[in-house]
């Protein structure tokens, strides 16, 4: 079900499951989806750091571990994962990477 790589879709569906997730705070942020004791989502929230020292980046730690199985299931063997509202980056990536979302 969650296979389509559809950003809209996606997000969509992550904000049936969490609320706050479409609120006009958080519908423009970038998601950081990740899960406690993940060291990789340690990793891309510090190159996420290193790309706001020269960029003006907002963004969202989501927890995978919040959602159905089915969607927890979509993003757990590529987490972390950056969504911004219409481009998906699956871990690795560089800060030149996160760049070039922008």
């Amino acid at each position: 079900m969650y296979e389509n790589n559809n950003i809209s879709t996606l997000r969509a569906h992550m904000i049936e499951e969490k609320p706050e997730l479409g609120s006009p705070e958080n519908i423009t942020k970038w998601w950081l989806l990740g899960t406690s004791g993940c060291h990789l989502c340690d990793i891309a929230e510090q190159l996420i750091t290193q790309l706001q020292v020269v960029q003006r980046v907002t963004y969202e730690s989501v927890d995978i571990a919040d959602f159905s199985e089915p969607l927890m299931m979509a993003f757990a063997t590529t987490i972390p994962v950056i969504l911004t509202p219409t481009k998906r980056l699956d871990y690795p990536f560089s800060v030149l990477d996160l760049q070039r979302l922008l």
